[in-house]
């Protein structure tokens, strides 16, 4: 036990104070055994007193909001489930993910989670590249298992709302998830009748936003998280560069 609350305060600054504090608080005080409501105190003696965000942060912020993205459709897919748990231990390591997939279990089984008041929270401490990466991981949840269904997107564009994710942004990330004729384009936030000129601006200014080093701050798992966005940026640009035959 001393383990798992040592795993939770370390690193953690914003995530044990506000509505995501009294989440945890109330999660591991009756999900997790042997963990009461009190040993959230305890977390936070050794948590950082710095108020700079952590990859702890980050990572408590991501458990909440994939909790409610999978509960998005009525039902709660192992597919999904896998996808979380598989993610964490990739970027973690298996007992860091053990410890995090414990927590998850218990934001899904709790029903009074406030969304918009966790991402006010997390809109605040944050910053609008962590924010991008959230909503990434929320979207590669709910492909999963094999169908984003209407339900989950109208759940991750509710909370790219209440985080002040643009409606570009929010469609340019989506579209990475998309096989369609204008994926390439909405990633880039261009339309099909964009010039060339235009074209060339708006890649510069895609990789300038997803380029992995905005994420350096939360540590070097989460700059491997978001590859994956950068590299869609650049295979959107060469795709429609192939079709123009630039």
């Amino acid at each position: 036990m001393g383990n798992f609350i040592k795993w939770l305060g370390a690193g953690l600054g914003f995530a044990v104070a506000g509505p995501i504090g009294s989440i945890l608080g109330f999660v591991v005080g009756n999900f997790i055994d042997g963990f009461s409501k009190a040993d959230i105190e305890q977390a936070k003696q050794f948590s950082s007193s710095s108020r700079n965000v952590q990859s702890g942060d980050f990572e408590i912020s991501l458990l909440l909001l994939s909790a409610e993205v999978i509960k998005a459709d009525g039902k709660v897919d192992e597919r999904e489930l896998a996808f979380v748990r598989d993610h964490f231990k990739r970027m973690y390591g298996a007992e860091r993910a053990n410890h995090a997939f414990k927590l998850f279990k218990g934001f899904i089984k709790n029903n009074k989670i406030s969304v918009r008041q966790v991402c006010l929270q997390i809109r605040q401490n944050l910053t609008h590249a962590s924010r991008l990466q959230l909503l990434h991981f929320l979207f590669g949840i709910a492909k999963a298992d094999g169908n984003v269904s209407e339900n989950e997107v109208q759940a991750i564009k509710t909370i790219a709302g209440y985080l002040y994710i643009s409606q570009h942004d929010f469609e340019s990330i989506k579209a990475m998830f998309y096989n369609s004729s204008d994926s390439a384009y909405k990633i880039l936030e261009i339309d099909k009748t964009a010039s060339n000129d235009e074209l060339k601006k708006a890649y510069r200014k895609m990789v300038k936003k997803y380029h992995p080093d905005k994420l350096q701050h939360l540590g070097d798992e989460h700059v491997k998280g978001a590859e994956d966005k950068f590299k869609q940026v650049q295979k959107a640009y060469e795709q429609i560069q192939k079709e123009r035959g630039l």
